[in-house]
Formats: C-alpha cells, sequence, structure tokens
C-alpha cells in the first residue's frame, strides 16, 4: 500500500514537473518570437513598406512612360511586319525599355544631340565606364528620337556570352576591323567606338583617365572613311558602376593573359547621368592617324575636364539627381 502512494505521489510530481517545463518552454518560445518581431516590425515599418511603395510608382511611372509611346511602337511593328527592317520594331521595343530606365533610375539627359547627322555618316568616340551604361541610353535616346541606329563595335568575348547573340545581331554590335568599320561608314550609318576598350573600363577609375595607349585604328577609320568624329562623354558614368581595383596587379595579370574583364564590378547606384556630345571634328587633307588621333584624345578629355567634377564621388553624384552646385572653372 505504502509502495502504491509513493509510485502516484512521484508520478504526480513528474507530471507536474513535466507541465511547468513545457510552459517555460513555450513561454521562452514565445518571447524569443516577440524578440525578433520588434526587431523586424521597426525594419517593416522603415524600409519594407516604403521599399514597396516606391517600387509601384517606379512601375507606374514606367507603365505610363510606355503607353505615351504606344503609337510609335505600332509604326515600328508594322515596319516589322513589312519586312522593310527584320528586326525594327524588336530593336524599338527594348530601345522604348532602356529609355525608360535611364529616365527613371538616372535621369538620363543627352547634351548635344544636334551634334549627330539626321543623315549621313558619323564616328562617335567615347569615354568607356565600368559597364557603357551610357551607350545602351544612347543607342536607345537615338532610335527613339531620330529613328537612326547607331552601330557599336564591341570586344570579341561579347559574342562567347551565352545569349547575347540576338542582342548584337539586332542592335549590330561587332567587333570591326577598320576594313569592316569604314564599310559601315560608307554606307552613311553612325559608328561608335572606344580606344579604350576593355582596359579601359577596367583600369581607369573615378578620375577619368583615357587609356588609349598608342591606339590609331579608329582615326584610320575616320580618315578612310571621311567621316566627322564626335566625341562623347557622361557625367558620373564611374560612378554608376565601379570596378574593385585590389589587388589591380592580379585583374591586370589576368586581363593580359585572357584578355576577359576579370576585375569584379558593382554598382547599380541611380546617380545621375548626363550625356554630352561634342562639336564634329572634321579630318583634315593629308592629315596622319596620329596627328587626327591627337585631336580626337584632346576632345574628349575636353568634355571630361569641362563636365565632370575630379574625383568623381558617389554620393555627390546620388545628390545631382535633385541638386547640382555649379562647376569649378
Amino acid at each position: 500500500m505504502n509502495c502504491d502512494v509513493s509510485t502516484s505521489f512521484c508520478s504526480y510530481i513528474t507530471n507536474i514537473t513535466s507541465a511547468i517545463t513545457d510552459f517555460i518552454g513555450s513561454q521562452t518560445d514565445l518571447l524569443y518570437l516577440a524578440w525578433v518581431w520588434s526587431l523586424v516590425y521597426p525594419t517593416i515599418l522603415v524600409f519594407i513598406l516604403p521599399f514597396v511603395i516606391l517600387l509601384l510608382l517606379y512601375v507606374s511611372a514606367f507603365v505610363l512612360y510606355v503607353y505615351q509611346r504606344r503609337k510609335s511602337v505600332y509604326e515600328r511593328l508594322q515596319e516589322t511586319l513589312e519586312h522593310r527592317d527584320p528586326w525594327a520594331g524588336g530593336r524599338y521595343l527594348i530601345s522604348l525599355l532602356w529609355d525608360a530606365h535611364g529616365y527613371i533610375w538616372h535621369g538620363y539627359e543627352v547634351k548635344g544631340l544636334e551634334n549627330l547627322p539626321d543623315k549621313g555618316n558619323c564616328l562617335i568616340i567615347y569615354y568607356h565606364g565600368a559597364i557603357p551604361l551610357d551607350v545602351y541610353y544612347l543607342v536607345a535616346r537615338v532610335t527613339l528620337t531620330r529613328g537612326r541606329l547607331i552601330h557599336c563595335v564591341g570586344d570579341r568575348f561579347l559574342e562567347r556570352v551565352p545569349g547575347w547573340k540576338i542582342i548584337l545581331e539586332a542592335f549590330d554590335i561587332a567587333p570591326g576591323s577598320i576594313g569592316s568599320c569604314i564599310q559601315t561608314l560608307s554606307e552613311d550609318h553612325i559608328l561608335s567606338i572606344s580606344p579604350g576598350g576593355v582596359r579601359e573600363a577596367q583600369f581607369s577609375d573615378h578620375n577619368y583617365q583615357l587609356i588609349w595607349g598608342d591606339r590609331t585604328g579608329f582615326a584610320k577609320v575616320a580618315l578612310g572613311a571621311k567621316a566627322p568624329v564626335v566625341p562623347m562623354f557622361t557625367e558620373n558614368v564611374r560612378e554608376a558602376f565601379r570596378v574593385l581595383s585590389w589587388p589591380q596587379w592580379l585583374w591586370v595579370a589576368l586581363y593580359k593573359r585572357l584578355r576577359l574583364p576579370c576585375a569584379p564590378i558593382y554598382g547599380g547606384f541611380p546617380v545621375k547621368l548626363r550625356t554630352h556630345l561634342g562639336k564634329p571634328i572634321y579630318p583634315q587633307p593629308d592629315e596622319t592617324p596620329e596627328a587626327l588621333a591627337k585631336r580626337i584624345h584632346q576632345g574628349v578629355s575636353d568634355l571630361i575636364r569641362q563636365n565632370q567634377r575630379l574625383p568623381g564621388k558617389i554620393l555627390r553624384a546620388l545628390v545631382a539627381r535633385v541638386y547640382e552646385s555649379p562647376k569649378e572653372d
């Protein structure tokens, strides 16, 4: 009998202890969850919900921007259907997307668009940012406003990027030799070349150095086609995307060995971007490629000096979306 009472008492104590333990455990979980919620809740209020509203506003602006140009889209699609240019409609739609992105995210502007001819050939020589975002935007803007395609000389590695072949074909982006570039210009097209290319993209920085070396091929193209050269530079293009410079010796060694852009790129900052197209530079009779290359180099350098505060700073470029302090002479 005493043994049964003792067993019942022990069982009773065990049940009480288990109940208390379960209660404490559940309360501990609730306290932990409450603590986590106290951390997350301000984040939701301060960041996530405003971001969602901001995203909806940008989507609204984007949809209205596209809707505003619906008639032109229809006309371009009709042009494609009539087989005059199989890529016309597709290019126009893609240009519309890129122009909307540039307008919304970077407040993109073009100064000196009148320096590009409505008809006839023209060679654009530009400074190469970490990513040539400004070229994408300019191609889109000229497609939409002038109905002209800017043919682009791109690095050979672009052809090896999966999924990009159709873009290169539609927008006529190709490595290009001196002969093929002269042929493009002789057909009264606009052609763009960056003499610095991938090397300038990877190893220039927020001081905007031109890294052209002794290259004169672009000058030979201009002389061979007797084409005017329009220098081009875009403010803050290095502040939109930057290259991780450390350790630079490694990126230089990899580039020399592979001829590929290996240095990591970061950014996507919504800085102010404004493209400047300078006055045309006309090749002179009997001018050497070296002399013309020097004049073009000076033309691009002048655009950088006149329009970019050096060294470039991301915060200043962000503030420029709403306020720009006067540039010092």
